[in-house]
C-alpha cells in the first residue's frame, strides 16, 4: 500500500521508524529488532539510509522483509549525500525489485570527518524527490523541522524550502522530533497559512535514557521543556524508570495530538520493541476512538 492511500483514510494510524546497521556484522540483531517491531502489526514502518548510502542494501532488505513477513507497508529513505543520478537510479531499480513502493527523500546529515564535496547532482531534497517521481509510480514523503531547520536563515526560508519540496512532488511531510505540542501546532498553522496543504505526520522521539537528549538536541536544536528536563533529572540515572517515564512522556503527547485532531503519528522507536510496544499498549484503545 502507498502510503498516500493510508493517509486519507479515516482510521487513525500509529507507525515506527527503525534504522539499520552500520556494519554487516549487527544485521542480525538489527533484524530481530526491526522484524519484532513489525510484529505489533503498526499501520507502516519507514526504515533509515546511512549517510552517503551506506547501508542502502541492508536498508532496502529490511524494508523488503518487513513487507513480506508481516505485511507492513515500508518506507525506505533515501538522501542527497554524496549520491549521484547514476547511484539513486540504483537504488530506484532494486527497490523497485524488492516492492518497495514508499520513499522518504531527505537531504541527509552531512557525514563526520568527510573530505570532498558532499552535495553533488543533488543539493536539496526537493531536486532528490523531482528525480524519484520521474524515475518510478512511488509515493514520495519528506521530512520538516517544527522548530525550522538548523540550516535555514530563518522561518521564512524554511517554509519556502517546503513548499519547493511540495512542488516537485512530495506527497506528505514527518517532522522532526519535538516535545512540546504547541511548537508542532504553532508550525502547523503556519505551514498552512503558507498554502502547504499536504499532509504532516508529527514524528515523536520516546527518550528513555539520560543521553538521548544532548542527541536529540544536536540533532535536531528541538526545545527541551522544562517539565521535560524535570523528569530526565529525576529519573535519569535509573534505567528502568527513565524508560517508563520517557514512555510515559511520549504517550501523553500522542493522546494530546490526537485529542487536538491529529489523525497519524509516526515514532522513533530507536530499534526498541519493548519502546514500541510499551506505547502502542497504552494506546490500545484510543487507537480505536
Amino acid at each position: 500500500m502507498k502510503i498516500r492511500e493510508l493517509l486519507r483514510q479515516e482510521q487513525t494510524s500509529l507507525s515506527f521508524e527503525v534504522f539499520p546497521p552500520k556494519k554487516d556484522t549487527d544485521f542480525a540483531n538489527v533484524e530481530t529488532a526491526t522484524l519484532g517491531i513489525a510484529k505489533l502489526q503498526p499501520s507502516y514502518m519507514s526504515v533509515t539510509y546511512g549517510a552517503g548510502g551506506s547501508t542502502k542494501g541492508n536498508t532496502i532488505q529490511l524494508a523488503s522483509e518487513i513487507q513480506q513477513k508481516y505485511n507492513v507497508p515500508a518506507i525506505s529513505h533515501l538522501t542527497c549525500v554524496c549520491a549521484s543520478k547514476e547511484n539513486i537510479k540504483a537504488a530506484l531499480n532494486e527497490m523497485k525489485s524488492a516492492g518497495i513502493e514508499n520513499i522518504l527523500a531527505l537531504r541527509g546529515d552531512l557525514p563526520n570527518n568527510f573530505e570532498g564535496e558532499v552535495f553533488t547532482d543533488f543539493a536539496h531534497a526537493s531536486e532528490l524527490v523531482a528525480f524519484i517521481k520521474e524515475n518510478g509510480d512511488f509515493c514520495v514523503g519528506g521530512a520538516c523541522y517544527p522548530e525550522v531547520h538548523p540550516d535555514s536563515p530563518t522561518k521564512a526560508d524554511d517554509l519556502e524550502g517546503l513548499k519547493r519540496k511540495v512542488e516537485a512532488g512530495c506527497e506528505y511531510l514527518t517532522t522532526q522530533m519535538f516535545f512540546d505540542n504547541n511548537i508542532f501546532f504553532n508550525f502547523m498553522y503556519r505551514v498552512r497559512e503558507a498554502g502547504i496543504t499536504v499532509p504532516i505526520i508529527p514524528g515523536i522521539m520516546p527518550i528513555t535514557r539520560r543521553a538521548q537528549v544532548k542527541n536529540a538536541v544536536k540533532l535536531s536544536g528541538c526545545n527541551v521543556p522544562e517539565r521535560f528536563k524535570n523528569i530526565v533529572d529525576r529519573f535519569g540515572d535509573n534505567e528502568a524508570a527513565m524508560k517508563q517515564a520517557g514512555i510515559a512522556y511520549a504517550t501523553d503527547q500522542i493522546i494530546d495530538l490526537l485529542a487536538n485532531g491529529v489523525k497519524h503519528i509516526h515514532v522513533y522507536s530507536m530499534n526498541k520493541p519493548e519502546i514500541a510496544a510499551g506505547i502502542q499498549a497504552n494506546l490500545s484503545e484510543i487507537l480505536k476512538a
